[in-house]
């Protein structure tokens, strides 16, 4: 693993580091993941991501599409990675998933991708405040016939996991968070309340970047993204792991 402090939030696909020369003798991925992929982790070498991708991840070609057109954003890389895609998707199948909740859409890609997962009966609580970002979305979720089961949420997150308590929602199996990093913990908080036991509990960007590193930052996202991590690893009520998965996947599971 290659460690680079300090993120470019904006950075896109074509910004990637250059491989370096014992990498430049791997097999090379397919065309689209060199033009579209945004490389997510920046402390693993590019060419090692690409590789993973081109060798393991199956990636459905909704999903491609989406990630291509996405890439063309500048924001890009608020989107997940199709390796994380396909673990979440695993993750899903693993435990039996069908009732999944997202805090934090953005185009679609991570909810499209375990939309595809569940099962015909499975339903989705997708979160958001941007129509802008989740027309994207919905518009990916209708191409591939699965739009009946996602319930999409415009407005504050918080409000609407209040509105879900209050109106007495079924537990969920798994709840993936992705959304302003200032609110991380209350968001952990109030997904897991909502959890089964047994079910699985995401949180993204935990690495951001390798600015956790830094003890003495005071700028209130990596404050409270090192927080949730120590939190999640002292907690009785999960046994947890911690990814160094695109920008690190902290996961818990209920017990």
């Amino acid at each position: 693993m290659i460690l680079r402090l300090g993120r470019d939030r904006d950075a896109s696909s074509s910004n990637r580091a250059p491989r370096s020369l014992r990498a430049e003798r791997l097999e090379p991925a397919p065309a689209c993941y060199h033009t579209a992929m945004t490389a997510k982790s920046t402390f693993v070498d590019p060419a090692i991501q690409e590789y993973i991708i081109a060798k393991v991840v199956r990636e459905a070609p909704i999903l491609r599409e989406l990630r291509e057109e996405t890439a063309q954003r500048p924001n890009a890389r608020m989107a997940i990675g199709p390796e994380q895609g396909q673990l979440m998707q695993l993750l899903a199948h693993t435990i039996g998933a069908r009732r999944y909740l997202e805090i934090g859409v953005f185009t679609g890609y991570s909810s499209l991708a375990m939309a595809l997962a569940l099962p015909p009966d499975g339903r989705i609580v997708a979160c958001d405040v941007s129509d802008e970002f989740t027309a994207v979305a919905r518009r990916y979720w209708k191409a591939a016939g699965v739009a009946d089961k996602i319930d999409l949420r415009i407005g504050p997150a918080l409000e609407t996991l209040a509105r879900l308590r209050a109106d007495g929602a079924p537990p969920f199996d798994m709840a993936f968070i992705d959304a302003d990093k200032a609110n991380v913990e209350e968001y952990y908080e109030r997904s897991l309340e909502m959890l089964r036991p047994g079910g699985l509990i995401l949180v993204d960007n935990v690495l951001w970047g390798g600015e956790v590193l830094d003890a003495a930052a005071s700028d209130p996202d990596t404050r409270a993204l090192q927080q949730v991590s120590a939190k999640a690893g002292r907690d009785d009520r999960v046994d947890a792991a911690l990814l160094p998965v695109c920008d690190g996947l902290l996961i818990g599971r209920k017990k």
